[in-house]
């Protein structure tokens, strides 16, 4: 009997160790890990330097109160602010906590103003921005939002749907908020020219633009952040997961003009940006964003890409779609993709769901080649066995 809450449907498997792209059970067997942690393990399990800094950094602080300076944030938070296009950064320990984070700049920017009016957010329907009661509400599902009462100043569009966009927009909107990849979603990816028409339309209805990273972020599109590519740049950007390479941190980048609403008192976490945390984060940031290392993230995913696209024409009749960009990779399928995922796993390999019938697939960034090689032999197997 587990006295854990059952908001989990928790597969009946634990793991005792992870090297690298390897889960090792309880029970002894070896598990190839296509998830790592739903894109959180970013170098992988047990990344030799990030068990060194943790090592270093819990000998010296683990935590002290954001009343007082803390080096290891202030080190981190320049070394973002430089890779991206943010001035400020606050930080946070989760990707929910970034995103309420966000809307919370938002709004108050347009306070600070003088237009304390305009809360509006308008999102994506059926996107994920988190689980908190006002990031369920902002993500439009209504099977997150059902039993929860009701959090307003959100409203939707369709993905896809450009000319609806515009006049969903009121006197009241404050901003945009969309991920740059819908992961959750189902692997769906917003193109550079519709980011660009948002920026426009953010620009001509004075509205603030958020980009939504905390998946899609930290070198996992094969570039730093999955928006640079259109030169778009946005307001605000929250980010977590691969941030911290298993330790849970999370950020919201802003630019000048917003960060300036944010002065003390607007808003704290207890925890966020502990030195142990900030210094994790630091080591992860120095390896992720280093050009060689983000080219092999290319490399390997254009690998991953066209050998799926070769089992996908091989098996017509069970693989719909391969989606995603970059090790954001997600299978959309005809057939059941809860019967796939545990025919998968009954091979080793771990994967995880997402919406519209798709399997979703993060490997570590650094994962080896030999490594995607044996992911792609147990999908060609699980394919063939599927009537």
């Amino acid at each position: 009997m587990s006295n854990l809450a059952k908001n989990y449907n928790r597969k009946k498997i634990s793991f005792k160790y992870g090297k690298g792209s390897y889960l090792f059970s309880s029970d002894g067997k070896k598990y190839l890990d296509m998830l790592s942690g739903i894109a959180v393990n970013s170098l992988g399990h047990a990344h030799p330097t990030l068990v060194k800094t943790l090592r270093y950094q819990s000998k010296k602080l683990w935590h002290v109160s954001n009343a007082f300076q803390i080096p290891e944030g202030e080190r981190l938070a320049k070394k973002l602010c430089k890779k991206t296009f943010a001035d400020y950064v606050i930080f946070q320990n989760s990707g929910a906590e970034a995103t309420e984070a966000a809307i919370k700049v938002a709004r108050r920017y347009f306070y600070s103003i003088g237009k304390p009016n305009k809360t509006r957010i308008l999102c994506i329907k059926n996107s994920f921005h988190g689980r908190t009661l006002a990031t369920i509400f902002a993500s439009g599902s209504k099977k997150m939002t059902e039993g929860f009462g009701h959090v307003g100043g959100f409203d939707h569009f369709k993905f896809g749907d450009h000319k609806s966009i515009e006049k969903k927009i009121t006197k009241n909107t404050a901003a945009i908020m969309v991920e740059t990849i819908l992961g959750e979603g189902g692997i769906k990816v917003i193109p550079d020219w519709c980011l660009q028409e948002l920026r426009k339309l953010c620009d001509k209805k004075k509205l603030l633009l958020i980009l939504d990273e905390v998946q899609c972020g930290i070198g996992r599109s094969g570039d730093f952040f999955a928006f640079e590519k259109s030169k778009v740049k946005p307001d605000i950007v929250p980010i977590a997961k691969g941030i911290g390479g298993g330790f849970p941190i999370g950020a919201v980048l802003m630019n000048k003009k917003v960060a300036k609403a944010m002065t003390p008192g607007t808003h704290g976490s207890t925890f966020g940006g502990n030195p142990l945390a900030m210094a994790v984060g630091n080591s992860v940031i120095d390896i992720v964003s280093n050009k060689k290392f983000l080219d092999n993230v290319k490399k390997s995913s254009e690998y991953f890409f066209s050998n799926l696209n070769k089992i996908k024409k091989k098996y017509p009749y069970v693989i719909k779609e391969i989606r995603g960009k970059g090790l954001l990779i997600g299978i959309q399928l005809y057939t059941d993709q809860t019967k796939f995922i545990k025919k998968l796993m009954d091979n080793r390999l771990l994967t995880i769901r997402a919406a519209e019938n798709v399997v979703r697939i993060l490997p570590a960034l650094n994962v080896k080649k030999k490594e995607i090689d044996l992911a792609l032999k147990i999908i060609d197997k699980v394919c063939s066995e599927i009537k």
